[in-house]
């Protein structure tokens, strides 16, 4: 099957909220290829497939927050609180949304999230290897070592940007 929508597409459009990974409704809907409101039609009128750790509302606090990372439209986005859905509730969108294209792009939205999750334990191992390595050295490397430390933390604030910079 060739693939109908790029991983990277997919994974651009996956957003931490609450601590959970999760896509909105309006991506899921894009992606799907069916009005935003058509999607929630569907979910609310199977409700009972979606418990809260598959799909939730965002509250406003939580809205205005993700507007501000988001671009918005020229008519101020989205006026209803988006629905954000979790790994497992995407799983389920399929059996609401009855199409072939829907069942297409699940599948390549969960091998997009399988993805993520291999790239986070990835990160994690490459952690305890660099802790192992070094409780076994010597002082002299611990420059490599606080080196490595900025380069997989995640504060990315700290990191300096690359480029090159116009001097006025």
């Amino acid at each position: 099957m060739s693939q109908l929508v790029e991983v990277n597409d997919i994974t651009q459009r996956i957003y931490t909220v609450r601590g959970v990974k999760v896509m909105l409704d309006r991506d899921l809907a894009d992606l799907y290829g069916v009005e935003t409101k058509r999607l929630k039609e569907q979910v609310r009128r199977n409700i009972d497939r979606f418990p809260k750790d598959f799909m939730f509302e965002l509250s406003n606090l939580e809205f205005r927050n993700l507007r501000s990372q988001i671009a918005t439209s020229s008519w101020g986005g989205p006026r209803y609180v988006p629905m954000a859905f979790t790994e497992q509730g995407v799983a389920m969108l399929s059996s609401v949304l009855h199409s072939k294209k829907a069942i297409q792009i699940n599948v390549q939205i969960m091998r997009a999230f399988v993805q993520l999750r291999h790239l986070v334990l990835d990160h994690a191992e490459l952690k305890r290897e660099v802790a192992a390595l070094r409780s076994q050295t010597e002082e002299r490397f611990e420059v490599v070592f606080t080196v490595l430390d900025k380069l997989m933390s995640d504060d990315n604030e700290s990191k300096n940007k690359i480029g090159f910079v116009k001097k006025d």
